[in-house]
């Protein structure tokens, strides 16, 4: 597959979910919290055309690079006040399961998080330093999430980003949690770039801003929700997933995002491992330190931004990751 731009033939206007309070009000309590900033950039305005773009930098969020604990904390709080355990388990493409050890460190539990083989040494190694114990499975992220998925038990509680059928209630409290970014912003704009690994984290930025124009964007190997839109329905995307753009290296969506997705995005974006470079470069020109994955929105939108026709719009991208 290249780099493609799919309109999406089951848009519908979607209304505007009622704000989450709930999530906000529990992130608060953490140490540490603070809203991450909104920043101007000029840079990224001018390459697109766009009359403004603002960046929501997710680049440090309760001390790790990645907006992820927002859903990780959230959901273990939920879940640990139905059902106590000592064990926390989870697949991860990186930052998820890092969240998932922090919090889990600072309440006490073991942490065992289960990591693809592609998984580079650094991003094990900062799981790790979290305390958490990885166990590195010989196949995709979506092979991880099945093993994970198996090692529930009496005492052995999974929180994992992505749903399947009979496990939904934590994967939606993810998404809940995930509602604080889109509290945090004080803004209404026009297109919002949203990144798509399994699409937790796309479904929650669609509730909230539905409305605007929403752009999804993947990497060129595992667009599987673009496959999904193309199909009529949710579809596999074989590996190997091995783009740059890490933390979206996915194959599978979730039950769970795909309804709203499938709804509320207007178009589908695949960009390659060099687009998602660019725009790194271009995030770093406005003074956002932001990885692949974290960039990877505004680079669908400097991909296909003749297409996207934006000018005079207000842009909202979300840097999701530092790394």
């Amino acid at each position: 597959m290249t780099e493609r731009l799919v309109a999406n033939p089951f848009a519908t206007p979607l209304a505007a979910a009622p704000p989450l309070t709930d999530p906000v009000a529990f992130h608060r309590t953490l140490p540490g919290y603070a809203a991450t900033p909104l920043v101007e950039a000029p840079h990224a305005a001018d390459a697109l055309g766009a009359a403004r773009v603002l960046v929501k930098d997710e680049s440090s969020r309760l001390g790790l690079p990645s907006f992820k604990v927002l859903g990780a904390s959230y959901a273990i709080h939920r879940a640990l006040a139905e059902r106590d355990a000592s064990t926390l388990v989870c697949a991860t493409e990186g930052n998820h399961g890092r969240a998932v050890a922090w919090m889990a460190r600072r309440l006490g539990r073991r942490a065992r998080v289960l990591v693809p083989a592609a998984m580079t040494d650094e991003r094990r190694a900062a799981i790790a330093g979290e305390g958490a114990e990885v166990e590195v499975i010989d196949g995709t992220y979506d092979e991880a999430v099945e093993a994970a998925a198996a090692l529930a038990g009496p005492d052995a509680l999974v929180i994992q980003d992505t749903a399947w059928p009979g496990y939904e209630k934590i994967p939606r409290w993810v998404v809940e949690g995930y509602a604080t970014i889109g509290a945090e912003i004080d803004a209404a704009p026009d297109v919002v770039a949203v990144q798509i690994g399994v699409g937790s984290f796309a479904s929650a930025m669609v509730r909230h801003f539905a409305g605007a124009r929403i752009v999804g964007v993947e990497p060129v190997p595992a667009a599987c929700v673009l496959a999904s839109i193309e199909a009529g329905e949710p579809v596999d995307v074989p590996g190997p997933h091995d783009s740059s753009m890490a933390g979206l290296n996915c194959g599978r969506p979730s039950p769970v995002a795909w309804p709203v997705l499938r709804r509320g995005v207007e178009a589908f974006a695949a960009i390659s491992d060099g687009t998602a470079a660019e725009a790194v470069a271009l995030l770093a020109a406005d003074g956002v330190a932001a990885g692949p994955s974290g960039a990877a929105g505004l680079g669908g939108l400097l991909r296909f931004r003749d297409e996207l026709a934006l000018g005079g719009a207000t842009v909202l991208v979300i840097n999701t990751a530092s790394i």
